[in-house]
């Protein structure tokens, strides 16, 4: 048996700076890792896929500077594995420099293997026993994978990844930001791509007339689309997959050269054994915590996405932070401190903060609203990138910003400035009445914040 003073159950965007930290502090850690290091980011998520998008994206300006008055004679070429071996040095490199980070410290031992708890402070991996007075969950999150599709070849963001040459027809399965990031990438690298979506709108969660917008974004550019379609069967054929669907009550048939199955994740906590520790999960399998991270066990914590109170690299990062401050902090922060805010890195991309529109309708906030269509923007225009939209929205007693949506080339940087607003809880007129430099996107925040309209 091997005793330390913490453990760490995974290599996450929570785990490995919670490892570091811990050690600067003079205090042994082991951290536990079955898999690669770096986690989903590094991984399987943002590092790879951001990768891919750049190269998605370069291939798109080559096929449309003639907009622009450029005319690149002859045919875009997409080298689809160099495009890999760029994402998979990308990939390596986060997990090299993390190991180094690692041996570089005689506080941290790395265990490689699947971690079991066999007691409240005990867990097993690979028939070793090790027992820490304080011990953390960072195990993340995996794809769902729905029943109906057990006698076909489907692939997952992070099986997708692995590919060696591009799909002569990719169908997806799914309408969230997995499935319209995907689509896009593998539609600009040449594939045929088709998106089947069970309800009657992309990305549900987001306003109509975002959903509404993205629809006609991605459908211009190519992409098929079916929407309130319902697979009922599928089965494979050789090289190819074979789809029945219903949609809108109509029968169809549906044959791509691949599958990806977009169709939402779940927690990886199913094989931690956490009964033999007592520690709760909730019926999704989502760990639950307080507002500082801990379970039911006082010494125990969970951290990223296998306690649903985030699914991104940065709230897994903040969940570092919140149990940082409580370990070794004056200051403490919580959970509930976070506002909420995020981005799907189609382009252009989607940036939220805050509430949306129906949900200050919901909620019955009086509101009010500035907006700004893209197509009015100077610096939209002078780019080229003119679709999309930005609003606002303005809490009508207090003065202070609920939210922000923002559909439009850059979104996913200049949303901070509200993102920062929100956190300073600060009146809107002080953004209002700043100056922001010309020519850019974020300088008409100011001046949308000068039209202000009822909700």
């Amino acid at each position: 048996m091997a005793t330390f003073e913490h453990i760490i159950i995974g290599t996450g965007q929570a785990g490995v700076p919670l490892a570091l930290r811990i050690a600067q502090q003079g205090e042994t850690v082991g951290i536990i890792e079955k898999g690669n290091l770096g986690g989903t980011c590094v991984n399987t998520g943002c590092t790879p896929t951001k990768a891919y998008i750049a190269s998605a994206r370069r291939a798109w300006i080559a096929r449309h500077s003639d907009e622009l008055g450029l005319d690149l004679t002859g045919e875009v070429k997409v080298d689809f594995r160099k495009i890999k071996e760029r994402k998979d040095q990308l990939v390596n490199e986060s997990r090299e420099n993390i190991e180094e980070q690692f041996n570089r410290s005689e506080n941290i031992s790395l265990i490689r293997g699947a971690a079991e708890f066999i007691g409240s402070h005990q867990v097993s991996v690979n028939g070793k026993t090790y027992t820490a007075d304080k011990i953390y969950i960072n195990t993340g999150a995996r794809p769902r994978i729905p029943s109906g599709y057990e006698d076909v070849d489907w692939l997952t963001n992070e099986s997708i990844l692995q590919l060696e040459s591009l799909p002569d027809h990719l169908i997806i399965i799914g309408g969230g930001y997995v499935a319209l990031e995907f689509g896009q990438m593998f539609h600009r690298f040449g594939s045929r791509v088709t998106l089947v979506v069970r309800g009657n709108r992309l990305i549900s969660k987001e306003d109509s007339y975002i959903s509404n917008a993205i629809f006609k974004i991605l459908e211009e550019e190519g992409l098929g689309i079916w929407l309130n379609s319902e697979v009922t069967e599928a089965r494979q054929e050789k090289n190819d997959v074979h789809l029945k669907i219903n949609r809108n009550g109509e029968r169809k048939s549906l044959k791509g050269s691949h599958l990806l199955l977009a169709t939402g994740r779940q927690p990886n906590t199913d094989h931690l054994s956490l009964e033999e520790a007592g520690i709760v999960c909730d019926d999704d399998g989502y760990i639950e915590v307080d507002d500082a991270l801990v379970t039911r066990l006082p010494h125990v914590r969970a951290l990223g996405d296998c306690n649903g109170k985030g699914a991104f690299t940065h709230t897994s990062y903040n969940d570092f932070q919140i149990v940082d401050s409580h370990l070794f902090g004056d200051k403490k922060r919580f959970v509930s401190d976070r506002i909420p805010t995020y981005a799907i890195f189609t382009d252009p991309a989607l940036a939220r903060v805050g509430m949306n529109e129906q949900e200050i309708q919901a909620k019955n906030i009086p509101a009010k609203v500035a907006e700004m269509p893209m197509r009015n923007i100077a610096r939209a225009k002078e780019k080229g990138e003119t679709k999309g939209i930005l609003k606002i929205f303005i809490h009508s007693v207090h003065k202070t910003i609920l939210g922000a949506t923002f559909l439009g080339t850059g979104a996913d940087e200049y949303i901070h400035t509200l993102t920062d607003m929100m956190y300073s809880n600060t009146t809107f007129d002080k953004m209002r009445d700043a100056v922001h430099i010309h020519p850019t996107i974020s300088e008409l925040l100011p001046t949308m914040l000068e039209n202000l309209k009822d909700l």
